[in-house]
């Protein structure tokens, strides 16, 4: 079981790694679901682990539909991860219909053909998440892993959702299913009992008091540990 933790700054991520976490998610505005961190944290960061840091590219968190202007930026915002020597990002972008925007998702392959994706939970709002996995898989050589709560609000809530998926990512060997949202280390081995993932995302659980303004829960971190060989 592959541990993803979400980290802020440099020195969280340098605390995360040194805890055990297996990979990082650097966002900033972590209050709005996440978004695109500053060029200075994004250079520290991939400065400072050994682990493989993925990057949010979210310009705002109003909707996953974006404008042309929105889109310059996150071009931008792609073009600079990738000349600090990152090739991971997280994102994803939806038409008006919520279905997956395939268009927007080949300019940025184009931008490097080195890019690893995943696809966040814009996921989670699609009309039919089977239908969108398989417009996904058009991808899968940039387009790694879905982040997803099955389309809940949690991954308990979409824990048979999520199996569903598993299922269908192994059948096509197509982008891993990467289940995320209220995982914790008193749920996780129940839902992977359920899912089946090889990989899960955490975030306020493994904070102590599960809030962001503070330090990573040591022993929270050390149940999720136990759990890898379940």
């Amino acid at each position: 079981m592959l541990i993803e933790v979400i980290v802020q700054t440099k020195e969280e991520a340098i605390e995360a790694q040194k805890l055990g976490a297996d990979r990082l998610e650097l966002v900033s505005g972590i209050g709005e679901g996440g978004l695109t961190p500053s060029y200075g944290t994004i250079k520290q960061v991939l400065g400072s682990v050994s682990i493989p840091v993925q990057i949010m590219i979210r310009p705002h968190s109003y909707h996953f539909e974006y404008t042309e202007t929105d889109l310059d930026t996150i071009y931008e915002d792609i073009k600079n991860v990738i000349n600090l020597g990152g090739t991971r990002i997280v994102f994803g972008a939806l038409n008006k219909d919520k279905t997956i925007n395939q268009e927007v998702l080949r300019n940025i392959i184009n931008i490097s053909p080195k890019l690893d994706i995943t696809f966040h939970r814009a996921f989670d709002e699609v009309p039919s998440q089977t239908e969108a996995y398989h417009t996904l898989l058009e991808f899968k050589q940039n387009v790694r892993r879905v982040l997803t709560s099955g389309g809940e609000a949690n991954c308990e809530a979409g824990k048979n959702n999520l199996k569903k998926l598993v299922d269908l990512s192994k059948r096509y060997d197509g982008p891993k299913i990467f289940p995320g949202a209220g995982l914790s280390g008193s749920n996780v081995k129940s839902i992977h009992q359920t899912v089946g993932a090889d990989q899960y995302h955490f975030g306020k659980a493994v904070r102590k008091e599960q809030s962001f303004a503070k330090g990573f829960d040591e022993q929270e971190f050390d149940i999720i540990k136990s759990l890898r060989e379940v």
